[in-house]
């Protein structure tokens, strides 16, 4: 991986926070690369709002605002939207029962880090099922900035059950090649999220 997507894997991972300090020194250590590379990496972090000037001298990894996270949905509505309805276009039979088999596999899960990885990757699926590499594009860079986010909605008790139940509408529709049906219940389940996300930007602020 370059340098820039090491940043990016660790961001994703947890192991760089928001409001971190990127400290070339630290990070050149840290990864076993040269500062060039890391300063170039940092800087396109930046360009992209990844990363921010901090309270002191240097860059620290982005906060997403208030503001930003009303933006950030409801983008993510439009795409997912575009990607449900591509879907239904699109996906074969086996795609469609390979998002069921996630979504019965989801049924015995409770940890809710288990719950967040295994969210992400049927929705991942479900862009696959897309067969379009342009939005692909667009919903990976999404899904960095989403990384942003502290925590996980699955933290909060009633969202696990709600979510898996929204999962399965999804399918259903996708099944019965709904297109608006699969839309309603794709658009829904990311409202719903947006919702448990302000509740636990509300703890966080506490």
């Amino acid at each position: 991986m370059s340098p820039f997507e090491i940043l990016i894997a660790a961001i994703e991972k947890g192991e760089l926070l928001p409001g971190e300090r990127l400290q070339e020194t630290r990070l050149a250590e840290q990864f076993g690369l040269s500062r060039t590379p890391i300063r170039e990496a940092l800087h396109r972090l930046e360009t992209l709002g990844l990363a921010e000037p901090g309270p002191k001298r240097g860059l620290i990894v982005a906060n997403i605002s208030y503001e930003r996270l009303r933006q950030l949905f409801a983008v993510r509505e439009g795409l997912e939207r575009i990607a449900i309805q591509l879907a239904v276009a699109a996906a074969s039979d086996e795609e469609i029962a390979l998002l069921q088999n996630m979504v019965d596999a989801e049924q015995t899960l409770t940890d809710s880090q288990a719950l967040h990885d295994h969210n992400r990757l049927f929705h991942r699926q479900i862009y696959r099922s897309t067969h379009n590499p342009y939005l692909n594009e667009m919903l990976d860079n999404l899904r960095i900035h989403l990384s942003l986010l502290r925590g996980t909605t699955y933290a909060l008790p009633e969202r696990a059950e709600e979510a898996k139940n929204e999962h399965q509408a999804i399918v259903d529709a996708l099944a019965r090649h709904d297109s608006l049906a699969a839309q309603e219940a794709a658009c829904q389940h990311i409202r719903n999220g947006y919702r448990a996300r302000l509740a636990i930007v509300s703890q966080l602020d506490q």
